[in-house]
């Protein structure tokens, strides 16, 4: 018989949670392997072992989580007869809920406040299969003759691009208010189905 395993996935979910919580209070300069170990209530080594390193902790393993949330959660939504509703729900509730339940994990993701990181093939794996899904609910689209031409690749790129304009406003909050305070749902659903209208205008 094998050796059990010495640290398992309880530990990995609790060091996950650990490291989002450091980066979301303090930055990721705050991050460090005993910083997250002492979080965690175990030792380095569960970090070396699961993880590899401090970095690997961070695109291996938070930016994908941020990027599996978003397939999960996509993969939740059921699907209607109205394509237009269907991709705005993509950026409201999922795409809204990563930026507001995970902040940290988005902006480890999507604004790559880690420098110097490149994704490794599960990271890309990851956020490819988040990709794909948001280029689906696109393709229903150019289905029912609502993207006026413009290619699938481009409209996803430009309706992505709305997404994370509106993660950024909204976290900005109260330092700098971009979005009606109160409102800011009811802000996201509506610059959303601008960038649909347009594609159906173009």
């Amino acid at each position: 018989m094998g050796r059990p395993r010495e640290h398992d996935e309880h530990t990995r979910a609790a060091l996950l949670a650990a490291a989002e919580r450091i980066v979301a209070e303090g930055g990721p300069t705050a991050l460090s392997v005993r910083a997250v170990a002492q979080d965690a209530g175990t030792t380095t080594r569960a970090v070396y072992s699961l993880f590899g390193s401090k970095d690997g902790l961070l695109v291996d393993a938070l930016a994908r989580d941020a990027f599996q949330f978003l397939f999960t959660e996509i993969e939740r939504l059921q699907e209607t007869d109205d394509p237009v509703a269907d991709l705005i729900a993509v950026g409201v509730p999922v795409f809204r809920r990563l930026v507001r339940e995970h902040p940290a994990l988005y902006r480890i993701a999507f604004q790559r406040i880690v420098p110097g990181l490149d994704a490794g093939p599960e990271l890309t794996a990851a956020r490819q299969r988040a990709w794909n899904q948001l280029v689906a609910k696109v393709e229903r689209l150019e289905a029912a003759g609502l993207l006026g031409g413009k290619p699938v690749p481009e409209a996803a790129v430009e309706f992505n691009a709305m997404l994370e304009g509106l993660a950024n406003a909204e976290l900005r909050g109260a330092v700098l208010r971009l979005l009606p305070e109160g409102n800011e749902e009811q802000a996201w659903r509506n610059a959303l189905a601008t960038v649909v209208r347009g594609f159906g205008a173009a």
